[in-house]
């Protein structure tokens, strides 16, 4: 067993795993952190994506024990303070880029992560963004339209817009 500290959406927490613990079973059966799914168990699909110091990561590739001291932001955690919902999780709502919903918090954590790294991304950067990240419902237009209005809307500072129809 390790004693593993780290911050958990702004709040610190301590945890007993076993060494061979993933990262993600940490999130989910000992701190129930549900939100994080688990959806094939050898880092393929994505669902299990987090916020690693402020960078994309699948947690299913990583152990417990080596998120020490560093900070982890799940889907639980994007809302702001007043339980808004995160731009982008208004997004993908409004442009109906979910359907089942069991990979949209890994592709809501990932679209973040690909809005940060390029708040202005061509489509190939959307794609390639989004690539370690798979859906088996949607297809991935609606997708595609969700990252493009929250793109608009963190870039203004403005409510998210449903895309124009075509």
């Amino acid at each position: 067993m390790a004693l593993v500290s780290f911050s958990v959406n702004g709040s610190a927490v301590e945890i007993d795993v076993e060494d061979r613990t993933l990262l993600v079973d940490a999130l989910r059966d000992t701190l129930q952190l549900t939100g994080t799914h688990v959806g094939c168990d050898t880092s393929q699909c994505g669902c299990c994506t987090i916020l690693l110091n402020g960078d994309a990561v699948k947690s299913c590739t990583m152990l417990a024990v080596q998120a020490e001291g560093v900070e982890i932001t799940t889907i639980e955690g994007i809302a702001t303070d007043d339980d808004q919902l995160h731009p982008v999780q208004t997004a993908f709502s409004i442009c109906h880029g979910l359907q089942c919903g069991y990979c949209t918090p890994g592709m809501v954590i990932a679209t973040i992560d690909l809005l940060k790294r390029h708040p202005h991304p061509t489509d190939e950067q959307i794609r390639d963004g989004l690539s370690g990240n798979l859906c088996r419902c949607t297809g991935y237009l609606n997708i595609e339209s969700a990252v493009r209005a929250a793109e608009v809307a963190l870039a203004n500072g403005v409510p998210v817009e449903p895309p124009a129809a075509q």
